[in-house]
């Protein structure tokens, strides 16, 4: 949560012809999450691979909460475009992340709310090398430095340790994806 608030500020600051675009921050406490499921992401829980070939990260419903939160302020806004990160080509195999289902979504908040809404996943089909490449295409290296320095997506939230590839315990699956796509993306610049 105290990521988004540094990633916003310097998006404004080092970005200005985006970050006339970002609007106001409005923040929504989706702690019943918590409430609702027993996982890694929302307990003190070592990661394992379930019965169902799920992580025990996998938060079940969390994609389908985050759009219709979304597109309830959207529909207030008068916004018909919604924007999420996950993607299908490097994950975990959450049901959630699935184009498919992100298609059904779409249908089904434009039905539910009468206004038409679109769904963006632009990391849909790119593995972490191509979005570090996606980044470095719309924001040269200050982009990617932004992202390697305010954001992580380790499992654990460990901002204690910085690697080359960005904050993270270095253990997790996130981080191994993260390490793994900063070293394709940083290999990919050194033959180019």
């Amino acid at each position: 949560m105290e990521c988004r608030l540094r990633v916003a500020e310097r998006l404004r600051r080092e970005f200005p012809g985006w970050g006339a675009k970002l609007g106001e921050d409005h923040l929504v406490d989706l702690g019943v999450l918590g409430q609702i499921s027993d996982t890694a992401l929302t307990r003190d829980a070592a990661i394992r691979f379930e019965k169902t070939g799920l992580p025990n990260t996998f938060v079940p419903g969390r994609n389908l909460l985050f759009f219709t939160f979304a597109a309830a302020i959207g529909y207030r806004r008068g916004l018909k475009h919604l924007v999420g990160g996950m993607c299908e080509t490097d994950y975990s195999g959450y049901p959630d992340c699935r184009d498919d289902t992100l298609k059904a979504l779409q249908a089904s908040l434009s039905l539910g709310m009468d206004q038409r809404f679109v769904i963006h996943t632009p990391l849909m089909w790119r593995d972490k090398a191509a979005t570090w490449e996606l980044a470095q295409d719309l924001g040269s290296m200050p982009l990617v430095e932004l992202i390697r320095d305010e954001t992580h997506s380790c499992y654990q939230g460990h901002r204690e340790h910085r690697h080359d590839w960005g904050f993270g315990c270095g253990a997790c699956p996130a981080c191994d994806l993260r390490h793994k796509g900063w070293d394709a993306f940083v290999a990919g610049r050194n033959t180019a």
